[in-house]
């Protein structure tokens, strides 16, 4: 048995042993941002398997999840940007304890499948790539979104950018894909999961961000210990290896 077998072996057995002390099977009501989406079904089907616990999902841009959660919106575990986390902790929608880091991501630029790929590996030849490209698509409120509005900032060319840019929300790929758009921003191991599109490469070094994405424990959460079952295998060593295998874990 290799180690990441065996990993995996060995977290769900303990959750398991969770699930067996913790009595009847519940139902975890999850928020989770889209940037993380590449490796959680996996989890949450590995967790189900091991606990009989239902995990039900509801994944989305970060803004619009902290927005729902700030509305009142009804959940038990959040996996969010770290800093959002954070700040919900604040506000005093998250058990600030309860947080933990779990993967991370950086930013990337994708093309649809048979495009010609251009340069895009120091600033000034993305620069030149991204002002040669006809339309460009990403979620201005994504931490990729965000990010890439300050590289634009940083090069001077913002408005230009902007003015043949799309705000296409989580489905910047799947509009390059439909060839709506002819360049798409987004996190990589979003864009390397997805269908129809290629990854061309990451932000230079000097350009780029990386996410960091933490879960937490929900302060309205009506199946606590359920939950944080939960949150304990999303941060265990077998979960570890999903998010390392997905490209979660750089």
């Amino acid at each position: 048995m290799n180690t990441c077998v065996r990993l995996i072996a060995v977290g769900l057995a303990l959750v398991a042993l969770l699930a067996v002390a913790r009595g009847e099977a519940a139902e975890i009501n999850v928020l989770s941002t889209v940037g993380i989406q590449p490796a959680t079904p996996e989890l949450f089907s590995q967790f189900e398997a091991a606990t009989g616990h239902r995990v039900v999902v509801s994944y989305d841009l970060p803004a619009v999840l902290k927005t729902r959660v700030l509305e009142g919106a009804q959940a038990d575990v959040l996996i969010l940007p770290s800093g959002m986390i954070d700040d919900l902790a604040k506000q005093g929608k998250i058990v600030g304890e309860s947080k933990k880091d779990v993967a991370r991501s950086r930013i990337g630029i994708a093309m649809k499948a048979d495009a010609v790929k251009p340069d895009i590996s120091t600033p000034e030849a993305l620069k030149a790539a991204v002002l040669s490209t006809k339309s460009i698509g990403y979620a201005r409120e994504a931490p990729s979104g965000v990010a890439f509005d300050r590289v634009l900032e940083r090069h001077g060319i913002g408005e230009e950018v902007r003015r043949k840019s799309k705000d296409t929300g989580s489905k910047a790929l799947e509009m390059l894909a439909a060839g709506e758009i002819d360049l798409a921003v987004a996190q990589i191991p979003v864009i390397v999961a997805a269908s129809g599109v290629d990854l061309v490469g990451p932000l230079p070094a000097e350009l780029q961000t990386t996410t960091v994405f933490s879960v937490g424990l929900a302060t309205a959460a009506q199946n606590r210990a359920a939950a944080g079952a939960l949150i304990e295998f999303l941060a265990g060593p077998s979960a570890m290896a999903v998010y390392k295998a997905k490209g979660l874990g750089e």
